[in-house]
């Protein structure tokens, strides 16, 4: 009795994207030429799509790294927030920078002054920004405080009125001839106070006290570092700042301390942002992320449409298979996923294929730079005028799970068109001229 309930059983029809319809797929991939395969057109198909996919992951790892690094030098140098308004005359100012230490995620606090000033050494004359500093706060500029010698940080703010020792940037030494211990000389447009009152222009003759290195040579060309007692003396501000910079221990949710700051530094402080003094550089640099990404996304995107003609010529090729197959009982719906399967198993190997080697590429670039520049005996990146040894890059899981993400969407996309001409084909039409 149960040999015949099971005999009499109706079979279950295959559902959608199974077995058979992969196995199909995957064998008209395989199938040599004489059998009308498209090998050749796959493998031409993936290769395109595995380079694209490459290519758009390494440029924008290099881009984000450059980026990071870029960012993370100029941040060291200028501070991630700035305090200002009446705080700054405020007698009970101490107090509160004291206060905004204490904010959570608040890494320094350092006053400044920042003054305009002509340079003259080895017959020579220059413009050169004056920023006075505390000698306390050199370390929270990493760059800087890194690229000094020890004699330079002991004998910076040594002296009466923090002495007459001063940091000069390595790119304004070297356009001006000077190195450590040569006389150099500024010029104040305000003067200093002193009895008689303001003094109006006032020169006064430096020692330069070491050489620093920020990692952005415009800076290097630009600024100088006095100790504060005697920046706001030399000046005229004596007892002034001009601002409270902030060190933060998360840049990019610099956001989040705003209020914190502010409310710790009491009423008339006005606090902003990096994003509000770098404003157009970051604009420019989020600019140029977004139209790169848009341009290697359409080569993506055209190596991808490859998959069209293979697939087309695969249909065409199959046009018999596909009117026997149809006659037998096989659905419009099993047709087209067939030869969709067919697109996308080209259009997903090369991504996987891309991910792959753009991934190792970017974990391993220093490597490879430097296997390159052995093999070549070339210098491929220079670390004198990119403070870099290699070339950085950053990747970003985002920027992968997106790049893939649009690289299967697109290869989708290729095959779904040839693949809907298959599932509307005739089978008597497609029999007659066979």
């Amino acid at each position: 009795m149960t040999d015949a309930v099971v005999a009499t059983k109706p079979t279950k029809p295959a559902g959608p994207f199974s077995a058979w319809e992969f196995e199909l797929a995957l064998r008209y991939l395989r199938a040599r030429r004489k059998e009308g395969g498209i090998a050749l057109i796959a493998i031409i198909s993936y290769v395109a799509i595995s380079l694209a996919v490459m290519a758009l992951i390494t440029v924008m790892s290099i881009m984000a790294g450059f980026r990071s690094e870029l960012l993370s030098r100029m941040l060291s140098f200028n501070g991630h927030m700035y305090v200002q308004g009446q705080l700054l005359n405020d007698p009970s100012r101490d107090g509160a920078v004291e206060r905004i230490s204490g904010v959570p995620g608040v890494v320094s606090v350092a006053p400044l002054t920042e003054n305009q000033s002509l340079v003259r050494a080895a017959g020579q004359t220059t413009g050169a920004v004056v920023r006075g500093i505390r000698p306390a706060d050199l370390d929270s500029m990493d760059f800087v405080y890194d690229s000094l010698t020890p004699e330079a940080i002991r004998g910076f703010g040594q002296g009466a009125y923090g002495g007459d020792n001063i940091l000069i940037g390595k790119s304004l030494a070297d356009s001006m001839g000077l190195s450590v211990g040569d006389p150099i000389s500024l010029y104040s447009p305000s003067g200093a106070d002193s009895a008689f009152g303001n003094l109006g222009g006032l020169e006064k003759s430096y020692r330069v006290g070491g050489l620093f290195t920020s990692g952005t040579a415009d800076f290097d060309r630009a600024f100088i570092f006095m100790p504060l007692e005697q920046a706001q003396l030399f000046f005229g501000k004596e007892g002034v700042w001009d601002v409270i910079e902030l060190k933060v221990d998360q840049p990019d949710r610099v956001a989040d301390l705003i209020q914190p700051v502010r409310e710790a530094a009491g009423p008339g402080a006005i606090v902003s942002d990096w994003r509000d003094r770098l404003a157009a550089f970051w604009g420019a640099l989020k600019v140029e992320r977004v139209a790169m990404s848009i341009i290697l996304g359409l080569v993506v995107a055209i190596a991808a449409l490859n998959i069209i003609s293979g697939i087309v010529m695969l249909v065409k090729n199959k046009t018999r298979d596909i009117a026997i197959l149809r006659t037998v009982g096989a659905s419009q719906a099993s047709m087209l996923r067939i030869f969709f399967i067919a697109g996308a198993a080209i259009g997903l190997a090369g991504t996987v294929t891309g991910l792959v080697l753009g991934l190792v590429f970017c974990l391993n670039i220093g490597a490879i730079q430097h296997f390159l520049e052995a093999l070549f005996g070339v210098q491929l990146f220079d670390a004198d005028v990119y403070m870099l040894d290699a070339i950085p890059a950053l990747v970003d899981p985002t920027d992968v799970f997106w790049v893939t993400m649009w690289s299967v969407f697109m290869s989708c996309v290729a095959s779904l068109l040839p693949s809907w001409r298959a599932a509307k084909m005739d089978p008597v039409e497609a029999l007659r001229y066979e």
